[in-house]
């Protein structure tokens, strides 16, 4: 990912047209942008076709959402992951080494700024001016809950579009981001956007919806400030009002459940992320991409590149380092790298905590760890071309052919389950085990480690046009499919932690029958996806049952791990709730593939770090006078 600094960048760049495919961005140069061009309709598609081609540098680009996931109690780093992110480097994070230091770019404000300002002079659509509100908000949503107040002025007036280089600058309040900008902004798109999208993948009212009740829920938990947490710069907050932004936030989430569009909840969890059923109706606002240009794309399509989306390949362990004997007697490689959505690239950089793998409780009943990891790995050594290769040695003398199960991860402690010895090839430093009346190799949660866990299924790569089952396909090329940043069952969590939080709920829809809705979902099983076979069963009584009266933060945050796990959304939902420390400040995982011995790690995190220090790069380009620089930088973060 570019990690750009600075604050008020607004001359170069690319300008990118509307096209008449509805998945496609037609992208051409331009250099500048200017206040009349911006008032005309083609400037208008332009800086809003940029808007939109921007969400691919952040949606999908791995290291923004390891900034989101690392150090909480989702995912730690593995083998080759990145410690500094991670909270793990036996220092507090600092300006100079912030790992949500990418967030702090104002460049795509200033677009939305020329387009509001200009298009609103010129008579343009409100639809369409709505859709650059709506972005402004979205960005300015993501710098306040990360770094607190930031400036709303980025040279010409609050809010204003800015066309030349300045280097002073004032933070506004948390406070007046959300009263001056986010609030009205949201509202003013809400009001204007249409029900259905003009486009595929063009905003909505529900998108709509689903930030603005989630920016009053977030505001409601600022106000409240159960833990006491410092603000920056400091403002007052009266803990009085936060219930009637919690009352805000359930009603115009109830709102969107009711009033859905083309929306609305899949049938099943496992259809929500399953790659050929991607535009789902559950997919409300998602970054795109396309398999069938590199120039549409934003990044190659084949070959080998990072791309803009590989976030798959940073949750997936090497399982290509497997080695057993076949039935030749050569030790060879059973599992290669495919670009099937159940394996991928591996680039092993995030490893999933034993903590986050026990909060994927009755996964007999409840489809979500199933529908969220690739656990089960299978031998794909057909689609590599040795035809004398028809089989691999097992666990207890059995043969495993192709796309039959080589390693099982179980996402619980079994005693049974024996690491011995006496494995062939490599599988004994690669920590396998094995289980009687198993005919795979078996890790248990004891030995899921920062080298060999399960994968993530649900980001993996999908690709009609090469690949699995014909052949290995495009693994070492980023993933094409759209990265997913708001889904419709996001308006029940809402609603339910509005109500948690004081809300007065309507009848029928009290926090544990919206959360009901989600789980009698997860319950409705379709296909089980990694034993690769239809299953046809309904666990919906059973699993709601089972859902505590009343229903707690605690338990709404259990849910939203099983519900969004690896969706980069962990880190805002911990932040919001003032839960991270008593989450994510210690975890456990096993260090290593032999030992097979859980360890408690702890981690660098400290209260300061609710609010992120403005990066180094910034306070040192500012033309402003230390004392002033040093009053701009967040407290405890001044580097002499």
């Amino acid at each position: 990912m570019k990690k750009i600094f600075k604050l008020m960048l607004v001359l170069g760049g690319s300008l990118f047209l509307f096209a008449s495919c509805n998945k496609i961005l037609e992208e051409h140069p331009k250099t500048i942008y200017t206040p009349d061009y911006f008032g005309t309709p083609a400037g208008v598609e332009g800086g809003l076709t940029a808007l939109y081609s921007h969400l691919r540098d952040v949606y999908g680009d791995p290291y923004t959402w390891s900034d989101l996931e690392g150090a909480t109690d989702e995912l730690t780093f593995s083998n080759s992951g990145f410690r500094g992110s991670d909270f793990s480097t036996g220092a507090h994070v600092t300006a100079d080494n912030c790992p949500k230091s990418g967030f702090w770019n104002f460049t795509y404000i200033n677009t939305a700024n020329g387009i509001i300002k200009n298009a609103t002079e010129g008579g343009m659509a409100e639809s369409l001016i709505a859709e650059a509100r709506f972005f402004r908000a979205f960005y300015y949503f993501d710098l306040v809950r990360i770094f607190g107040g930031v400036p709303l002025d980025l040279g010409s007036g609050e809010l204003e579009f800015n066309s030349s280089a300045v280097r002073v600058s004032t933070r506004n309040t948390v406070e007046e981001v959300y009263k001056k900008c986010i609030f009205p902004d949201l509202e003013f798109a809400l009001s204007k956007l249409p029900d259905t999208p003009r486009i595929g993948g063009a905003l909505s009212k529900t998108a709509a919806r689903i930030l603005l009740s989630r920016a009053y829920l977030t505001y409601g938990w600022w106000l409240e400030n159960p833990k006491g947490l410092k603000t920056y710069p400091e403002c007052p907050r009266n803990a009085g009002e936060a219930k009637t932004w919690f009352q805000k936030a359930y009603d115009l989430a109830v709102e969107g459940i009711e009033n859905p569009g083309p929306f609305g909840l899949e049938s099943s969890f496992y259809k929500v992320a399953l790659g050929e059923n991607d535009y789902n109706k559950e997919q409300v606002f998602y970054s795109d991409r396309t398999e069938k240009s590199a120039q549409y794309n934003g990044a190659p399509v084949t070959g080998w590149d990072q791309g803009t989306n590989f976030v798959c390949w940073f949750h997936m362990w090497n399982y290509s380092a497997a080695s057993c004997k076949d039935n030749t007697g050569a030790v060879t490689i059973p599992m290669q790298r495919t670009d099937s959505q159940f394996m991928g690239r591996p680039w092993t950089r995030l490893a999933p905590t034993h903590e986050a793998l026990h909060t994927f409780t009755d996964i007999d009943m409840d489809s979500r760890f199933d529908g969220t990891f690739t656990w089960i790995f299978r031998a794909n050594f057909d689609q590599f071309g040795n035809d004398a290769i028809k089989w691999y040695e097992g666990p207890h003398g059995n043969h495993i052919g192709a796309k039959e199960a080589f390693l099982t991860f179980l996402p619980y402690v079994d005693e049974t389950v024996q690491y011995p010895a006496s494995l062939t090839g490599n599988l004994v430093d690669q920590g396998f085990g094995v289980k009687e009346g198993m005919d795979s190799y078996v890790i248990d949660l004891r030995g899921i480690n920062r080298f060999t866990y399960p994968g993530l299924w649900k980001q993996g790569p999908y690709r009609t046009n090469t690949g699995s089952p014909s052949g290995p396909g495009e693994a070492n090329v980023g993933s094409t499919r759209p990265y997913v940043i708001y889904k419709f069952s996001e308006l029940y969590f809402i609603a339910a932690e509005a109500a948690v939080k004081g809300a007065t709920a309507q009848a029928g829809k009290s926090a544990r029958d919206l959360i009901n809705v989600i789980r009698a979902r997860a319950a409705k099983w379709e296909f089980k996806n990694n034993e690769q076979q239809v299953y046809k069963a309904d666990f919906s009584a059973e699993l709601t049952a089972k859902t505590p009266n009343p229903v707690t933060i605690d338990f709404l945050l259990d849910e939203m791990l099983r519900e969004y796990y690896g969706e980069g959304k962990r880190w805002f939902d911990l932040a919001r709730t003032q839960q991270w420390l008593e989450r994510a400040l210690t975890y456990t995982i096993t260090e290593t593939q032999k030992t097979h011995t859980p360890v408690v790690n702890t981690r660098d995190i400290i209260e300061l770090n609710y609010m992120n220090p403005i990066p180094q790069g910034q306070i040192n380009a500012m033309q402003m006078s230390e004392d002033e620089k040093k009053a701009y930088q967040t407290p405890g973060y001044w580097l002499e």
